[in-house]
């Protein structure tokens, strides 16, 4: 069985992983009308009826900068408005760095647009980006989206310096520097009850709401056209070809956005094959080892998400 195949590769890379996936079309038997999606664990042929969450489809998850995708689309949103001016020029200071790359890792001062605060927060998961972005769009309008949309499981806590915080204060750090020093020489169970890794306390949804967030950007009921557009563009754009990317042939096109905290590995996106069929899958893997780098992890997650998309391809056409 599908569900079988997916946990025999999560742990043979050393790790447990949850999976939706879901046809951007609605196929008959796994559309809106019936079950509202269909998982990898669907075990009823097409047309047959419900379908299985059987790889834990409704499990509560981390989801880091996967966040980032509902925050963009706010901006995006706001943009098409008339509320923010895609142009406005922003200012990235030392003060705005965070994670060391993007925009962190540079060593001066840098000025860019609105509009591009957001590729940068996409394409290479730019923390500061994300940051000063939701600072413009506010925290609570992107809580109020995910309302919107009907994401009732999703929790939006904060931005990535809010997430920052809870794990300095945890730590008893006063900097990012501090906190290289002290975390790697606490036990492992102290790590373990982070807040950021634990769903009830921060950034946080399930598998079958993140892939219920694409298809409605993907089938345009997220918002105004331009701004579904942007998003969709936005993601095509990510960099990152370690996961998703990795497990599917050339002739398929991913777009998609990572996330990734110490023994937390994941990526959600819209898989298209040039025959048209467009399929939308979440996928977060937990490891027993609290390290952000795993390569048999992240090619686990693009062998796990190509088993439950060619599933679909077989039998939701």
């Amino acid at each position: 069985m599908v569900e079988d195949q997916i946990r025999a590769v999560f742990a043979g890379a050393g790790a447990e992983g949850v999976l939706h996936a879901v046809p951007i079309g609605g196929a008959p038997g796994c559309g809106e009308a019936r079950s509202g999606r269909c998982s990898a664990g669907d075990t009823a042929a097409a047309g047959e009826g419900a379908a299985s969450d059987e790889v834990g489809a409704d499990e509560p998850v981390v989801i880091a900068s996967i966040f980032k995708v509902l925050l963009v689309l706010e901006f995006a949103r706001q943009v098409a408005a008339g509320q923010l001016d895609p142009r406005a020029r922003v200012r990235v200071t030392a003060a705005d760095r965070l994670g060391g790359w993007g925009t962190a890792g540079c060593a001066d001062d840098v000025e860019m647009s609105l509009r591009d605060l957001a590729l940068f927060t996409i394409s290479v998961s730019d923390n500061s980006a994300a940051d000063l972005l939701l600072a413009q769009v506010g925290l609570d309008t992107v809580r109020l989206l995910a309302e919107e949309l009907r994401l009732d499981r999703t929790r939006i806590v904060g931005g990535p310096r809010d997430v920052l915080q809870s794990m300095l204060s945890e730590v008893g750090a006063r900097d990012e520097s501090e906190f290289a020093l002290r975390y790697p020489a606490l036990p492992e169970e102290r790590k373990r009850r982070m807040s950021v890794l634990d769903p009830s306390r921060t950034n946080a949804s399930t598998p079958r709401e993140v892939t219920r967030l694409l298809r409605l950007i993907w089938r345009d009921e997220a918002g105004p056209p331009q701004a579904r557009a942007q998003v969709r563009e936005l993601m095509f754009r990510q960099v990152f070809r370690h996961r998703l990317v990795s497990g599917f042939p050339d002739e398929a096109t991913v777009a998609a956005k990572t996330g990734t905290l110490p023994g937390l590995h994941m990526e959600v996106g819209v898989v298209r094959y040039p025959d048209g069929g467009r399929n939308a899958v979440s996928v977060f893997a937990r490891t027993k080892e609290l390290a952000a780098s795993r390569t048999a992890v992240d090619a686990a997650i693009g062998t796990a998400a190509r088993i439950a998309v060619d599933f679909l391809r077989r039998h939701h056409r």
